[in-house]
């Protein structure tokens, strides 16, 4: 077995090179390491010196890869969508007020304390006095309400904080949230918004970075690498790693890294899970990212309204309530995770299965003889051709999917064959966002969904939200939904979740109305260098990305 002292250093501009021949070109980059680079210091030091040569104890550094896409566009800054885009993770450079457990439990961070008001409309927090920023000055509530009305203000902010109407500095170590609606989702996303200085945030404060959490920015090349090194003003426990070097590369280039041994832990999928090289193990990380098909509940003709905009909704064959169970019972998950994910993955039933807010109602075992059974009893009867015909509607619709993502292809293709033995006819079809969107509430979509937070429970099915692409409006679901969201005590939420999924007579639950067939959280996979010990995860969000470091701090070599 590898001792530590075996791990590899950040690659050099001479490594890399040697590296991306040897994957054959299939190191996609955005240019050679050897082109220009963009230390985050006007000082820093030269790509190779800072890669190679900075911590000087390999004991205290990992190097890991990340998806291309993973790298932030606008750089390490909150305002926009460090931490809290669509890929949520804790932005390590910067503090958050509360963070959340393994177990989706609070805990403090920049905060000591904080409570909400009766009608849930104020959050109050008061802060820790000893915390201060990387260049040595204090951080206070001034900060936390800059950050927060900073990310109200800016175009580009993809922190949703729209139940926020400002924040408001009341004592240097005490902040206020004011809401415009009681959502206690809010914590969820404060434990990703990262706290900025108000006397250090500029237009290029995404390549300069200043914050108060475990990590700095050493050095970015943008399109190849970041490195962070421990914080030493951070004002909790050391970093057990105390520099991360992190590199950007596709999946094929991520493979061949780790059969070179140049880096500690690299990402994979099912496609190379197989390959696993000696002196790496396979970790495989469970996770909410969940792939399901949104089916239009109201028939086709209907118009639904999202953001001010008005979109053509409804299907005349997936509106049957019927035939919505029945697929649901009759796929078999588990045989769709091995065809498409070599078993990789764990069956879905619901966007947020596992987590404090999941009903045990949503789940449903497989049972072809059952569904065929509610489809006669709902009307189904086989046409000529062996599909099945209802009132003169053929049981025949399109499932559309974003290309070119290779993994919702298979799972839609999996899906229509599964389904085929039914007499229901499933036309699977990719296209671009640009194409797809205009369709998502007239066509039945597969999407991919996932998150540490109950938001997407509640956005999916109120009527309201911004994700109830099936087009179901009920009265009693959007009750329990609002009554959860109001909540000043979060764990008070949680049966209201699942009363919002069944309560006994209504809801969206496979028995039920049937909105979404979900299939699969897909497992998050990786290759990790023998002795490296990753600490405990928690489940990952929707996305490859950033979740694998967020306590990369409590990391350890053995």
């Amino acid at each position: 077995m590898p001792t530590p002292t075996t791990s590899s250093p950040a690659l050099s501009r001479r490594s890399f090179a040697k590296l991306a021949l040897a994957s054959s070109g299939a190191l996609a980059l955005g240019g050679a390491l050897s082109g220009c680079s963009q230390p985050a210091d006007e000082g820093g030091a030269d790509t190779e010196v800072a890669a190679d040569g900075a911590s000087g104890d390999t004991q205290t550094q990992v190097i890991v890869t990340m998806p291309t896409g993973a790298e932030p566009a606008a750089g390490f800054d909150p305002f926009v969508s460090w931490g809290c885009g669509e890929h949520v993770h804790e932005p390590l450079i910067q503090s958050t007020l509360i963070v959340t457990n393994a177990d989706m439990s609070f805990s403090n961070d920049l905060a000591t304390g904080y409570s909400c008001s009766e009608d849930g409309l104020t959050w109050t927090f008061s802060l820790r006095k000893d915390a201060v920023f990387s260049d040595g000055e204090p951080l206070t509530a001034a900060d936390v309400a800059f950050t927060i009305n900073g990310i109200l203000a800016s175009p580009t902010a993809e922190a949703d904080l729209s139940m926020v109407d400002e924040a408001v500095m009341t004592g240097d170590y005490t902040v206020e949230l004011h809401l415009n609606r009681p959502f206690n989702i809010l914590l969820y996303t404060l434990a990703n918004v990262g706290i900025c200085p108000e006397h250090a945030h500029g237009d290029d404060y995404g390549a300069h970075p200043i914050g108060s959490g475990r990590y700095v920015l050493t050095q970015w090349d943008k399109g190849q690498q970041v490195i962070f090194d421990a914080n030493p003003t951070y004002y909790g426990e050391k970093p057990r790693i105390e520099r991360l070097v992190v590199l950007f590369m596709d999946e094929d280039a991520s493979l061949a890294a780790a059969q070179a041994g140049s880096v500690d832990l690299a990402y994979t999928s099912a496609t190379f899970a197989e390959n696993v090289v000696g002196g790496y193990d396979l970790f495989d990380c469970e996770t909410v990212d969940s792939r399901g098909i949104s089916l239009p509940t109201v028939p086709a003709g209907s118009a639904w309204e999202n953001g001010g905009v008005s979109y053509d909704a409804g299907n005349d064959v997936t509106s049957d309530r019927a035939l919505r169970q029945a697929m649901n019972f009759a796929l078999d998950r588990d045989l769709a995770i091995r065809h498409t994910l070599g078993g990789f993955g764990t069956p879905a039933f619901s966007v947020s299965d596992g987590m404090p807010w999941a009903s045990e109602d949503m789940q449903v075992a497989t049972d072809i003889e059952r569904a065929r059974q509610i489809l006669a009893d709902g009307g189904w009867a086989a046409g000529d051709d062996g599909t099945l015909v209802k009132d003169g509607v053929r049981a025949e619709f399109d499932l559309l999917y974003m290309a070119p993502d290779t993994v919702r292809q298979a799972l839609a293709a999996d899906f229509a064959e599964q389904m085929a033995p039914l007499g229901i006819k499933v036309n699977v079809q990719g296209l671009s966002w640009d194409d797809l969107e205009p369709q998502s509430y007239s066509q039945a979509i597969l999407w991919g969904w996932g998150s540490n937070s109950p938001v997407e429970i509640y956005e999916l099915n109120h009527s309201q939200g911004w994700g109830d692409y099936a087009c179901r409006a009920d009265e009693t679901t959007d009750g329990y939904l609002d009554q959860a969201v109001a909540q000043p005590d979060i764990a008070d939420s949680y049966e209201y979740y699942r009363l919002a999924q069944w309560d006994g007579q209504t809801g969206v639950t496979p028995t039920s109305d049937a909105p979404w067939v979900w299939i699969a959280n897909v497992d998050h996979l990786y290759f990790v260098r023998e002795g490296l010990q990753v600490a405990e995860q928690k489940p990952h969000p929707h996305g490859h990305g950033w979740s694998i470091v967020n306590n990369v701090d409590q990391w350890s070599w053995q």
